[in-house]
């Protein structure tokens, strides 16, 4: 009896603590998220001029998927500890949500990064043509071609109908293209104006596949880390369900050997009178003292075989 009652709390300990262990790393697990979502969102703020607005919301997803997390690990964590198995079910039911957020969020991923490049080829073509009319664009284009290395959106020569300096000028070669000093890879000052700088050497390469390779990858950092993460929660899901079973099964023996005990203790109490055998029909049944009235029917009270468990 002693090595069962052993085992049995062993057993019930061994799922205590391997839910803990899985929530913990659910929490890592969403702290990542959380740092990723964060970095690619604050990428996708520094070149918001080039994006479209709605390619803002995978990574707002991911972030907001990873508090949803914390909040989930913590929730099965704390019925780990109490051994409660109506939490346990529950950790398991927001785990398969929490799923559901993260397919959502791939599939997004999935589809925004197959329009990168049709979005930045219009975003990229529109903030030339109004580089010098609006202040806002010319700083964001600016920041892109100091911050990158590039010029214009395929090659410099896309500044040769969009800049004013090159628009009195006619078959312009491509080394006489004039360029916005964002554009330069090396500048040197005026020798006829302290106050002004020539561009020698303007970068050779557009724009485009590199913000092209920047975003793209972004997304595809976001449907990749969503997926992989999805499907081991998909893990965790299956083993909630099963240590709640566990646990619920382990605390129904216990339960049971517990009441066996009390029914064994009244027994000796009661003088060693023993009931009705455990496969009567009216075993549920303690009988109490028989009444000295002749033809008097004996009254019966129930007392329950095995409490339930919550």
């Amino acid at each position: 009896m002693a090595n069962r009652e052993l085992e049995l709390n062993s057993g019930m300990r061994c799922a205590k603590y391997m839910l803990i262990i899985v929530s913990f790393m659910f929490a890592l697990t969403a702290i990542l998220l959380i740092m990723v979502g964060t970095t690619i969102q604050a990428i996708f703020g520094d070149f918001s001029l080039f994006i479209d607005g709605h390619f803002s919301s995978p990574p707002a997803l991911l972030i907001a998927i990873g508090f949803i997390l914390i909040a989930v690990a913590t929730l099965g964590a704390y019925g780990a500890v109490k051994e409660s198995v109506m939490v346990i079910n529950l950790y398991g039911v927001c785990l398969f949500l929490v799923f559901i957020l993260e397919v959502s969020a791939a599939i997004a991923a999935f589809v925004m990064q197959s329009q990168v490049r049709e979005m930045l080829m219009r975003t990229m073509n529109e903030a030339l043509v109004n580089y010098e009319v609006d202040t806002n664009v010319a700083a964001g284009v600016d920041f892109m071609q100091s911050g990158l290395g590039c010029c214009g959106v395929i090659s410099p020569d896309d500044w040769k109908d969009n800049y004013s300096p090159n628009k009195n000028m006619t078959h312009l070669d491509s080394d006489d293209v004039v360029v916005p000093i964002s554009c330069c890879g090396s500048l040197a000052e005026d020798p006829n104006d302290n106050n002004e700088v020539n561009c020698l050497q303007p970068y050779e390469y557009g724009c485009f596949n590199k913000m092209s390779f920047i975003l793209s990858q972004s997304a595809m950092l976001i449907a990749t880390g969503a997926t992989t993460v999805a499907f081991v929660q998909l893990l965790g899901v299956l083993c909630a369900f099963m240590l709640a079973k566990t646990l619920r099964r382990n605390k129904s023996i216990r339960e049971a050997r517990r009441w066996q005990l009390q029914q064994s203790l009244s027994v000796l109490i009661s003088g060693g009178k023993v009931g009705l055998p455990a496969n009567s029909a009216m075993c549920g049944y303690q009988q109490l003292e028989n009444s000295n009235v002749p033809g008097t029917q004996e009254p019966y009270t129930y007392t329950p075989q095995s409490p339930s468990v919550n």
